[in-house]
C-alpha cells in the first residue's frame, strides 16, 4: 500500500472535491481508488479532481475527473475552481490554463477569493449533447415523467457543457420535486446514450435562477458548476433570462455569464476542508492531522 499522491478533500458550494496531485506519477487515479474513497464518509466526493503534469505546450496542467461510481465525467466546474484555489496557494500564481477532457479552460482566482473559470462554448445540436434521435429544436425536446396527460416534469432544454444536461423548467419551488426519485430515470433514459445531468430549474427573475441537480454518475449534489452553466445558457437562449445571472444550487450562488464571444465564465467559491495522502490504486487515505489551513496539496 503506498500512501504517495497528495490529497485535499474541498468542496464548491458544499459540491465535494477531491483534489489529487498525480504530477510526476505514471497512470491515472483507479476507478476502484474512486469507489472506494467515495465509500468512507470522510472522503465522501461528487467528483475526484486527479491534477496531471501538462500534455500540450501552452498549458499548466492536464485535469483528468472521476465520478464518485468510479465514471470519468469531460468537465466540472466546482472541481475545476477547487483545483485552482488548491495550485494558487502552493504556487502563489493567480492565472491557470488548464487541458481537460472537455478542452483547455482558464480559471484565474481574485483578490476577494472568488475564482472564475472560462468553461467553454456550449454546443446544443441534438449530435453534439448528444441524443438518440434527432431534434430539430433542442430549446424543448419530447421527454416526460409521470401520467402522459399531467406529467411532472417535461419538454427539458438539453444542452453540452462539456457534458450533457437536460433542464426541467418548473415553476413551483423546486424542491416540491422527487429529483431523488426522478433523477436515475431520467438519468439513464435511452433518450441520452451517454446518460445526462438533469436539472430541475426555477426561474425566479430575468437575473436569478433556483436550481437542483441530480449529477451523472454521481447523483443529488449541493451544486453542480456545469449544470448552473447550462441552465443560464438554455434560460437566455429562451428569453427567460439575460446573458448574466445568478443561478443557485442548494450549496450557494453563481455568477454565470455568457459572453458574447460564446464562452461561458462561471464565478463563485471554493473551501478546503482538509489534506492527506492516498494510493491510487486502492483508495487506502490517512489525513495529514498538522497541515495548516489552506495548504491544500
Amino acid at each position: 500500500m503506498a500512501l504517495d499522491v497528495p490529497f485535499a478533500k474541498m468542496n464548491g458550494l458544499g459540491n465535494l472535491i477531491i483534489v489529487a496531485d498525480m504530477r510526476g506519477r505514471d497512470g491515472p487515479v483507479s476507478p476502484e481508488a474512486a469507489i472506494a474513497l467515495n465509500a468512507d464518509p470522510a472522503t465522501r466526493f461528487d467528483q475526484l479532481m486527479a491534477i496531471h503534469d501538462p500534455r500540450i505546450d501552452g498549458t499548466d496542467n492536464y485535469i483528468d475527473i472521476l465520478n464518485s461510481d468510479g465514471s470519468r465525467a469531460q468537465a466540472c466546474g466546482n472541481g475545476t475552481r477547487c483545483v485552482v484555489q488548491a495550485l494558487a496557494a502552493e504556487t502563489g500564481k493567480a492565472v491557470f490554463t488548464l487541458q481537460t477532457p472537455a478542452g483547455i479552460l482558464s480559471a484565474e482566482e481574485h483578490a476577494d477569493g472568488l475564482i472564475s473559470v472560462d468553461m467553454g462554448k456550449p454546443r446544443f445540436r441534438w449530435n453534439q449533447i448528444p441524443l438518440e434521435e434527432e431534434f430539430a429544436d433542442t430549446t424543448g425536446i419530447e421527454l416526460q415523467i409521470g401520467p402522459i396527460d399531467a406529467p411532472v416534469l417535461h419538454t427539458p432544454s438539453v444542452a453540452n457543457i462539456g457534458n450533457p444536461h437536460a433542464v426541467f423548467w418548473v415553476k413551483n419551488d423546486v424542491w416540491t420535486y422527487d429529483l431523488e426519485r426522478f433523477g436515475p430515470l431520467l438519468e439513464n433514459h435511452p433518450i441520452f446514450p451517454e446518460k445526462a445531468n438533469i436539472t430541475i430549474a426555477q426561474v425566479v427573475a430575468r437575473d436569478h435562477i433556483i436550481i437542483r441537480t441530480w449529477e451523472r454518475g454521481a447523483g443529488l449534489t449541493e451544486a453542480c458548476g456545469s449544470a448552473a452553466c447550462a441552465a443560464l445558457v438554455c434560460a437566455a437562449r429562451m428569453d427567460k433570462t439575460e446573458r448574466k445571472a445568478t443561478v443557485t444550487p442548494p450549496g450557494g450562488d453563481l455568477v454565470i455569464e455568457w459572453r458574447d464571444d460564446d464562452k461561458i465564465v462561471m464565478t463563485g467559491p471554493a473551501e478546503w476542508e482538509f489534506s492527506g495522502h492516498l494510493d491510487a490504486e486502492t483508495g487506502a487515505w490517512s489525513r495529514d492531522e498538522n497541515a495548516p489551513s489552506q495548504e491544500a496539496i
